[in-house]
């Protein structure tokens, strides 16, 4: 155990968000949070063109369903929002005896052998595939169906693990693109690392993958990974990806990776020697924040996108999930995972391109932000009464039919539908995506008995009612408005050796409920009639009885004129500023 005073000792829970980063310090022995820090980072995601800060003038074009980050911005959050958050908690930094972090998943960074990002070694700053893969990259799906066709096709044993697919967001198929992409780049690339490691291994100067994203992310099963003749199967030339690129020794979650190296003490303003954390997941550590470590209790983390996290006793496959893995959440136990790929950023991008101005004027003479105007005007509405139904795949669907090649769809608009409708509608939409996601643990014997709700939409009251009317489940929401960043800091005080496990650990320190909101009988049974419409639009569009919106998506890539060639080349096209 850390010799520091137990009553006073604190850790650091780092949460690294899709465009953001939060430090928060909590006080070992009750979980209390003392104060926080926020970076957002400087380059967000970069969707469109390299930046040119960093690439040069050049700008070179991003092909579509591209998603790219900075690493630098990750380390800048250890720089600034770790030393402000100490400052806000008015602690001695000496009372800090561990810190953990959790990530986005699956977000990747080809490094070099010493885990320098391939992006900051000469020559490659030009190169798009040098960069950090966000996990909404989305442009892997060609190299993910041919990953699902062939494994479906051979039988492999681990397939039913992941619903039967696998996505475009995840280790392998962002891998396979790299290599078919830019052999160069893979070439050069010692190490193909999730990011939630490459942080710790910045932290710590030691390189551990962890379990959570070993197993949901990188296809490990049972003590392996796909085989080599599965790999070369693929292409001959990535045969050797597990052996020379991403097999490394795998941490236990919850366990030490190693100890803050001088280099990140300057960083942090922490001190030297104190424990990190094995890397985790930001959906993953969420549950032992809200204290759901027992089967049955499903964790949504809902922001930019969502993700549903479950324990359960026994092995289960259930179709279109995320994965299902042995010690996933917390050891002993099964951790099962789903996911939406866009919430959050659904209602963004209504609020951004489909609301009037004079909508956002009202809002601001209101004294209210667009989504509060938006809610507070479709609070006032009956179920039903906008007319609308809607699919919320504006970024793909994750589960249950894992197809980023899907998009979003708003049946039934007129001449007299308005913003708030159509905000209305795409709330729903996600409230029902969370349903199918429910019914398919469900009917796979894996019962969802407890609904709790972390993240930054559960601030939205309506939202929150339309879930637990949709789904027909009592739902509680963390009462911690940083469910990450606290679930890494339970973390933290594990590896510090001040609880036994993680469980010992969620017990003191998690977080109580805040607010419960339980389903109203005849709002069940008008999202009842509702929920029957978005089904039949779901497998119409979703399970091949109209494959428009692949179609759609390829007529979309050949009329921009945007293809791979810069991304494999790394020859600048020029955007106009």
């Amino acid at each position: 155990m850390n010799t520091a005073d137990s009553a006073e000792a604190c850790v650091i829970g780092v949460d690294y968000g899709t465009l953001s980063g939060r430090a928060v310090v909590v006080r070992v022995r009750d979980g209390k949070e003392l104060g926080s820090g926020v970076f957002d980072y400087p380059h967000a995601v970069i969707t469109d063109a390299l930046p040119r800060d960093i690439a040069g003038d050049g700008g070179t074009r991003l092909p579509g369903e591209w998603a790219l980050q900075v690493p630098n911005d990750y380390r800048d959050v250890l720089r600034i929002a770790v030393p402000a958050a100490v400052a806000d908690a008015g602690i001695d930094p000496a009372a800090v005896v561990g810190i953990a972090t959790d990530f986005t998943a699956c977000t990747m960074v080809p490094t070099r052998a010493d885990g320098t990002p391939l992006n900051e070694v000469p020559g490659f700053a030009n190169r798009p595939h040098a960069y950090v893969k966000l996990w909404r990259h989305h442009a892997a799906q060609p190299q993910a169906d041919r990953i699902n066709r062939l494994a479906a096709e051979r039988g492999e044993a681990w397939l039913p693990r992941y619903g039967g697919l696998i996505s475009s967001e995840w280790e392998f198929a962002k891998g396979l693109q790299l290599l078919e992409e830019d052999p160069e780049v893979y070439a050069a690339m010692d190490h193909w690392v999730e990011a939630a490691d490459w942080i710790v291994w910045q932290l710590c100067g030691t390189y551990v993958r962890n379990a959570c994203t070993a197993g949901y992310k990188g296809i490990y099963q049972d003590g392996h990974y796909p085989s080599e003749d599965f790999l070369a199967a693929l292409n001959p030339q990535f045969k050797d990806f597990v052996s020379t690129k991403l097999e490394h020794a795998i941490g236990r979650l919850g366990d030490a990776a190693g100890y803050l190296t001088a280099e990140a003490a300057a960083w942090t303003g922490l001190p030297e020697g104190i424990a990190v954390a094995v890397g985790n997941v930001d959906a993953h550590v969420t549950a032992p924040a809200a204290k759901a470590v027992d089967p049955g209790q499903l964790v949504a983390i809902m922001g930019t996108s969502t993700c549903h996290v479950m324990n359960g006793a026994e092995l289960r496959e259930v179709p279109g999930m995320c994965g299902v893995v042995d010690g996933g959440i917390v050891p002993g136990l099964w951790g099962y995972e789903a996911g939406q790929s866009g919430v959050g950023d659904i209602f963004g991008w209504f609020t951004k391109n489909g609301v009037q101005p004079e909508y956002h004027q009202a809002a601001a003479t209101a004294g209210l932000g667009i989504h509060e105007y938006l809610t507070a005007l479709a609070s006032g509405q009956a179920i039903g009464e906008h007319g609308l139904i809607a699919l919320d795949w504006h970024s793909g669907n994750r589960s249950v039919l894992v197809d980023h090649e899907l998009s979003g769809v708003i049946l039934g608009q007129t001449l007299a539908t308005t913003p708030e409708d159509i905000y209305r509608a795409l709330l729903e939409a996600t409230a029902f995506g969370t349903r199918t996601i429910v019914e398919a643990f469900r009917d796979a014997g894996v019962p969802v008995k407890e609904f709790i709700v972390a993240g930054g939409l559960l601030k939205n009251k309506l939202l929150m009612q339309i879930y637990a009317d949709a789904t027909g489940l009592q739902l509680s929401t963390i009462g911690s408005e940083q469910g990450p960043a606290l679930g890494s800091a339970i973390h933290a005080a594990v590896a510090a050796g001040h609880y036994a496990d993680i469980r010992e650990a969620a017990a003191a320190m998690g977080s109580e409920p805040g607010e419960v909101y339980t389903p109203i009988p005849e709002n069940v049974a008008a999202y009842e009639e509702l929920f029957r419409e978005y089904k039949a639009l779901h497998d119409y569009f979703g399970r091949g009885s109209n494959d428009v919106m692949h179609r759609l998506k390829a007529i979309q890539r050949k009329a921009s004129g945007i293809t791979s060639e810069a991304a494999v080349t790394g020859v600048p096209v020029e955007v106009s500023a």
